[in-house]
């Protein structure tokens, strides 16, 4: 069926003759189509990839890899837990940390809060926090000082700086002859962090393990141990091992179920993209269909001549495969390589537009990413390029199919 000649015709049509300019703008047409569609498709999912890194990669940065904490939501042992689980395999460090509902008032603002009691020196081993400090260092929690590090969302709101007193009123109650008073305590702000998450800049502070322990009445024990991986993607089995080693005294959760809500989230919307952009490929991948039915109404006559010396209709329907496929694979070639390379450069792009227009498209005053995140993943690329081929590859078989059919002696008889 695929014999040299058939080659050499399919891509001999392919070439633009004075008669048939239009036939040959149709198909550049198609061939831009199909390239700027798969160009499309891997620069936006690209930019989604980038997106979902970012905003993993500063999610991940203040949230466990892993959690283990006993039965009944508090550890009292985690000094011996803490060895054991430094030794394990996997494990890069680990940390424990007191989590507990608040309510925080500076002058007239008040909100609720994450309180989390940390151990600096430890906290650094398993977060980035300390790296997201704004004003002030980690380190300067020091137990008994009763120091607290806000978010700067939450700093902002309540209009506090590094060295103003704040009131932290823990949900506990005291028993007073006046009756029952909330736990209330002045901390004095010593740091401000910015991860860049609303999330975490808004709802979260920071106090040593002590300062917590005596606030929440934990004495000795903790809520949880925080534990850093050597490997992220690896985590759900990680712990599953964990969990399999301490599963008469602990309970082990990872990330993934943590937030598992967003990342499916992230994952529908991306495929839901794919699909409607791949649409876009469809269509333009289809433009073939109404190319080709135009050449073979244009060579009939060639059709019928070549049908007449002895060219089987298989042959025929060859000749058209060809040039559609002809077709359709320079587009994937164009797209997938400006795809590419957009990719790869899209954020030095807008930024010379923004210069060149004065504008900027994300803006870092309503934005937490301001800049444009792409990530080029190989695996998409493959699977683009992949669509595009097969899509242009059917849309030729009804028109090759159309142009086998042609019955040589009604061609030519009023020829």
């Amino acid at each position: 069926m695929f014999k040299p000649l058939i080659f050499y015709i399919g891509l001999r049509y392919t070439r633009a003759e004075r008669r048939t300019q239009f036939i040959s703008f149709v198909t550049l047409a198609s061939v831009l189509g199909i390239a700027l569609s798969v160009t499309a498709l891997i620069t936006v999912l690209s930019v989604m990839n980038g997106f979902v890194g970012e905003i993993s990669e500063r999610m991940l940065s203040m949230t466990s890899h892993a959690t283990i904490t006993g039965k009944y939501g508090q550890l009292d042992d985690w000094q011996v837990l803490d060895q054991k689980i430094k030794g394990y395999p996997h494990v890069q460090g680990a940390a424990p940390f007191i989590n507990g509902q608040v309510m925080i008032n500076a002058d007239r603002r008040v909100s609720g809060t994450v309180l989390s009691g940390i151990l600096p020196v430890a906290e650094a081993q398993v977060s980035e926090v300390a790296e997201k400090m704004e004003a002030g260092k980690l380190s300067d929690l020091v137990a008994g000082a009763y120091g607290i590090v806000l978010g700067a969302e939450l700093a902002n709101y309540l209009g506090v700086l590094v060295g103003d007193k704040i009131t932290i009123i823990s949900p506990q109650v005291n028993s007073t002859p006046a009756g029952i008073v909330p736990r209330m305590r002045r901390f004095t702000v010593v740091g401000i962090f910015k991860v860049g998450m609303y999330e975490y800049d808004r709802n979260m502070a920071f106090v040593h393990l002590e300062d917590a322990a005596k606030l929440f009445r934990m004495d000795s024990s903790v809520s949880a141990l925080r534990i850093k991986l050597d490997d992220l993607l690896n985590a759900p089995q990680i712990t599953q091992a964990l969990a399999t080693a301490f599963y008469e005294d602990y309970r082990v959760s990872d990330w993934t179920t943590a937030h598992d809500n967003f990342f499916q989230a992230i994952k529908m919307e991306k495929r839901v993209m794919s699909i409607i952009l791949l649409l876009m490929v469809a269509v333009a991948a289809f433009n073939i269909v109404s190319t080709l039915i135009m050449v073979v109404t244009d060579k009939r006559g060639d059709i019928a001549i070549l049908k007449t010396q002895g060219l089987t209709s298989a042959s025929v329907m060859g000749i058209f495969m060809v040039l559609g496929t002809v077709i359709g694979v320079v587009g994937t070639l164009l797209g997938t390589i400006g795809g590419v390379l957009l990719a790869l450069n899209v954020a030095d792009l807008v930024k010379h537009i923004e210069q060149a227009f004065n504008i900027k498209f994300l803006s870092a005053q309503v934005y937490y990413i301001s800049d444009l995140p792409s990530q080029l993943i190989w695996a998409d690329v493959y699977v683009i390029a992949g669509m595009a081929f097969l899509l242009s590859l059917l849309a030729t078989v009804y028109p090759a199919w159309q142009a086998s059919k042609i019955n040589p002696a009604e061609v030519l008889r009023y020829e």
